[in-house]
């Protein structure tokens, strides 16, 4: 296991700045989620950890010493990638016993590591077969296993579930959540999936052009989102962002009027998450405009209603029905979370 520290690492093709002055502290241990768009950076931070692709300028350091000139089998990593990048010639046992072999590790002591390994991960079963004969899940946990049998300083996983369906995927988070608190080595993992992030992250690193925008937990970047870019880029659905101003400790827009703790501002906008508005029937609320869409999720059913030029989302109840375009009213939950943003800026301003 192995802290991690980046110091003012950069990334220029040209004029572009791919990664702009980058510093940051990843602890011995930690699961930390870079998060964000395509074309954000995050891909590119984890190549310059890794050693596949060169740094413009600042330093990477895994236990205390610089790597920035090592090569990538010198850095004591092991990465886990979108495309697995298994052998397919090889049986599953071959594969995960490979990067033994090539350390030159005994036969016997390599086929004792590999049952173990391939045991955590579920996969003792299948070690006498390829790859074709495989599903996109068991490739996955093979990759997984070539990388965890041999215990390096650092694990780095580039979107390694985007391949899979949505019920496969489910499962392989809970394994990797298990895996990393079974292990504990320190990871770093690359997705543009915030629900991915939510539920495997110590700390999400969220980025933007380049940037890291936000550093926090992944309840603390859920209930406080800095600016608008993360407020509407975490949750699912996301954040309803209404544009409108403050007045009379009151804030305004067409057909929302909530109370809220703010000076007089104009150019604001609001946010609210679905799940912190209730849905009431034929009573007066804070937010009112026409039915647009029902959607059932099962559990739950996402109302949306259009508010003059807001389209505005509450989870409501599985079973509430009501015709398209009826007027809807929505109340905002007793101790809910009302965010204030500045429209120009798009930072938080209701702190």
């Amino acid at each position: 296991m192995a802290e991690v520290k980046l110091v003012d690492l950069e990334k220029r093709y040209g004029e572009f700045y791919a990664v702009k002055k980058q510093n940051l502290i990843i602890e011995d241990g930690e699961f930390l989620v870079l998060l964000g768009p395509s074309g954000c950076g995050k891909t590119t931070t984890m190549r310059m950890i890794a050693g596949l692709e060169e740094i413009s300028s600042g330093d990477v350091r895994i236990a205390g010493e610089s790597v920035a000139n090592k090569p990538p089998k010198d850095r004591d990593i092991a990465m886990v990638f979108q495309n697995y990048g298994l052998y397919p010639h090889m049986t599953v046992r071959q594969n995960i016993a490979y990067p033994l072999k090539l350390r030159g590790v005994r036969r016997e002591d390599r086929d004792r590591q590999v049952q173990l390994t391939a045991d955590k991960v579920e996969l003792g079963q299948l070690l006498e077969r390829r790859p074709s004969e495989l599903s996109g899940g068991q490739r996955q946990r093979v990759a997984l296993a070539r990388a965890i049998v041999r215990t390096p300083k650092l694990f780095l996983m580039d979107e390694p579930l985007s391949n899979l369906d949505a019920k496969l995927r489910v499962t392989m988070r809970a394994e990797l959540k298990h895996l990393h608190h079974e292990l504990g080595v320190t990871t770093v993992y690359v997705t543009h999936d915030q629900m991915e992030a939510m539920t495997l992250a110590t700390r999400i690193a969220v980025m933007r052009e380049g940037e890291i925008v936000q550093l926090d937990t992944p309840k603390k970047i859920y209930d406080q989102p800095v600016d608008l870019f993360v407020a509407g880029f975490i949750g699912s659905p996301s954040m309803n962002l209404i544009d409108g101003r403050v007045e009379s400790g009151e804030f305004q827009a067409d057909g929302v009027r909530v109370p809220v703790n703010a000076p007089d501002r104009e150019s604001v906008v609001m946010g609210v998450r679905p799940e912190d508005l209730t849905i009431l029937e034929n009573t007066a609320a804070e937010i009112q405009g026409k039915l647009y869409a029902l959607e059932l999720t099962g559990d739950s059913t996402l109302v949306t209603l259009k508010a003059g030029n807001s389209s505005i989302c509450a989870r409501g109840p599985a079973e509430f029905e009501a015709e398209i375009d009826t007027l809807c009213h929505i109340s905002i939950k007793p101790g809910a979370r009302v965010h204030l943003f500045d429209e120009k800026t798009g930072r938080r301003i209701d702190e």
